[in-house]
C-alpha cells in the first residue's frame, strides 16, 4: 500500500483506489471530554504516538477531522459518510450548527462530480456523517449525489427516525437530522437499509458494529491480498487504541462499543488491516499492532 502526501491523499489497497477529502482538520474539543474514560496522563503518555497530530497538549484539546473517504473499486465510486453538510440546523451542537461546508465543490476538485458517485455508504446516522447527503435551501431537501444508492443501518434508521426517536423524546438534533439528511433519500426512493453484513461488490463489505450508535457498521476493503477497514467512530481517537475500554462521549451503548472495538483492532492487528476510522487527524490511517495483551499503532505507510 502507498501514501501520497500531496493534497488530496490517496491511498491504495491492491485494485482499489482511496481519496480523502477533508472538510475540516484541528483542535476539536478537550481530550478527556472526547473520552470521558480517558485521564489526562493517558494522553500524556501517549506522547509523539499523539501529539501533535491527535493532540495538543498544550491546551489538553483532541485534534481531529472532519472528512470523507471516497473509494474506487471496481468501477464503483462510493462515499464513506458525507460531513456536517452546510446550512443545518443543529442547536444542540455548537460546531455543526449553521455550518456552511462545501463538500461537492471539494468533491469536484477533487474529481468526484456528484453524478459520478454509485454508492453512499452512512457508516451511522450522527450528524456528522449525514449532512452531505442532501443539498437544498430553506428546508427544501433532495439528495446531493442523484445516481447514488444510498446504504443506511437499518438499526439506526429506526431509532433516529419517527419510529425510534421522534417517539423516544431524544435529542432536538436527532429529528432535525433525520428530516433533512435521510428523509429526503427516502422520499427520493435512493436509500437501502441493511443489517449484519452486506456485500457491495468483489473488494468491499459492509459489517454491523453496534455499540456507538445501534446500527453503527465499518466498511471493509479485500483486494489482491492487501486489506483496509472504515472503521467510523469506532475509534474517535488513537487513545481508544491505547485504551480500548475506553469509550467516547456519543457512545450509545458502552458496553457493546467497547467490545466491538475490541474486535475491530484485534481483527486489523491479526490480518494486518489499514485502520481508517472517521475522524483521525494526521495521516488519517493508522497500522494496529498488538503489544503483549494490548495494542499499539504506526501511521500508514
Amino acid at each position: 500500500m502507498s501514501t501520497e502526501t500531496t493534497a488530496p491523499q490517496r491511498i491504495t489497497v491492491g485494485d482499489v483506489e482511496v481519496v480523502r477529502v477533508v472538510e475540516w482538520l484541528g483542535p476539536f474539543a478537550p481530550a478527556t471530554d472526547l473520552v470521558p474514560q480517558s485521564a489526562p496522563q493517558m494522553w500524556q503518555d501517549g506522547g509523539a504516538h499523539l501529539a501533535p497530530d491527535h493532540y495538543d497538549p498544550a491546551r489538553g484539546l483532541a485534534v481531529m477531522a472532519l472528512q470523507t473517504w471516497v473509494v474506487r473499486s471496481a468501477g464503483l465510486t462510493v462515499l464513506v459518510d458525507t460531513g456536517v453538510g452546510s446550512g443545518r440546523d443543529r442547536p444542540a451542537s455548537p460546531h455543526f450548527h449553521r455550518r456552511e461546508g462545501d463538500l461537492l465543490g471539494d468533491l469536484t476538485r477533487a474529481g468526484i462530480p456528484a453524478q459520478d458517485v454509485d454508492v453512499v455508504v452512512n457508516t451511522h446516522l450522527h450528524a456528522d456523517h449525514v449532512g452531505g447527503n442532501t443539498t437544498g435551501a430553506d428546508g427544501e431537501w433532495a439528495p446531493a449525489f442523484p445516481n447514488a444508492r444510498y446504504l443506511v443501518p437499518a438499526a439506526d434508521d429506526h431509532h433516529f427516525g419517527p419510529a425510534g426517536g421522534y417517539g423516544g423524546n431524544r435529542s432536538p438534533d436527532d429529528r432535525l437530522l433525520y428530516e433533512d439528511s435521510i428523509a429526503p433519500v427516502h422520499r427520493a426512493g435512493q436509500t437501502r437499509l441493511w443489517d449484519g453484513t452486506l456485500r457491495i461488490d468483489a473488494h468491499l463489505t459492509l459489517e454491523s458494529v453496534p455499540g456507538h450508535t445501534p446500527g453503527s457498521g465499518v466498511l471493509r476493503i479485500a483486494s489482491r491480498g492487501e486489506r483496509a477497514v472504515f472503521a467510523g467512530d469506532v475509534l474517535h481517537s488513537p487513545v481508544q487504541i491505547l485504551n480500548p475500554s475506553c469509550n467516547s462521549c456519543f457512545c450509545m451503548d458502552p458496553v457493546l462499543a467497547a467490545a466491538g472495538r475490541r474486535k475491530v483492532l484485534e481483527r486489523a492487528a491479526d490480518e494486518r488491516e489499514l485502520v481508517i476510522p472517521a475522524h483521525f487527524a494526521g495521516p488519517g490511517a493508522v497500522r494496529v499492532r498488538r503489544r503483549g495483551g494490548a495494542f499499539g499503532f504506526d501511521p500508514a505507510a
